[in-house]
């Protein structure tokens, strides 16, 4: 059943790798990195999910990256924040034209892959979007009826998933 909330790509050679907020282990940042310094695109943007505690996640996601030896060069902070992944899609679309970039990789959890994917390419069907997945610990690589965390994850992702669907 949680396949249906996984859509991944392959990655490909981009304009810019953008890595979505709403991460709070860090292995979507650390994925970004990764794929650039495997050479798929120069800029890493990093997106922001809510502010806490008066910091903006893309700043600290930036200096997870760094702290695992990663150049903070890299990486373009967003300045605005988003509660869902509409609004990121709203807000962070217009910084892609405005980078010129036609080519896009976003870097999500795999549980989020489909949804994200579906999101940004309704909100610019002249874009073109490749979703690179990454495992989290409560996914367990597909596996997440293990636990209630991943039990939990499915339920959240499969409403709001059926919430985009009904588009409320």
């Amino acid at each position: 059943m949680g396949s249906v909330l996984v859509n991944e790509n392959p990655p490909v050679a981009a304009d810019l790798i953008y890595v979505l907020g709403g991460d709070v282990g860090g292995g979507r940042i650390l994925r970004g990195a990764e794929l650039s310094r495997e050479g798929y695109a120069r800029t890493v943007l990093v997106g922001n999910g809510e502010q806490d505690y008066g910091y903006l996640e893309s700043d600290l996601a930036i200096a997870f990256a760094a702290r695992h030896g990663y150049d903070p060069s890299l990486f373009v902070a967003e300045r605005g924040f988003a509660n869902s992944t509409v609004d990121e899609a709203r807000r962070v679309v217009p910084d892609f034209r405005r980078m010129g970039a036609h080519r896009i990789l976003l870097v999500t959890t795999e549980w989020h892959s489909a949804r994200a994917g579906r999101v940004f390419r309704r909100t610019a069907p002249d874009l073109e979007f490749y979703v690179v997945g990454v495992d989290d610990r409560d996914w367990h690589h597909g596996n997440w009826w293990i636990d209630r965390e991943g039990r939990k994850r499915f339920v959240l992702e499969a409403l709001r998933t059926i919430a985009d669907f009904l588009r409320i």
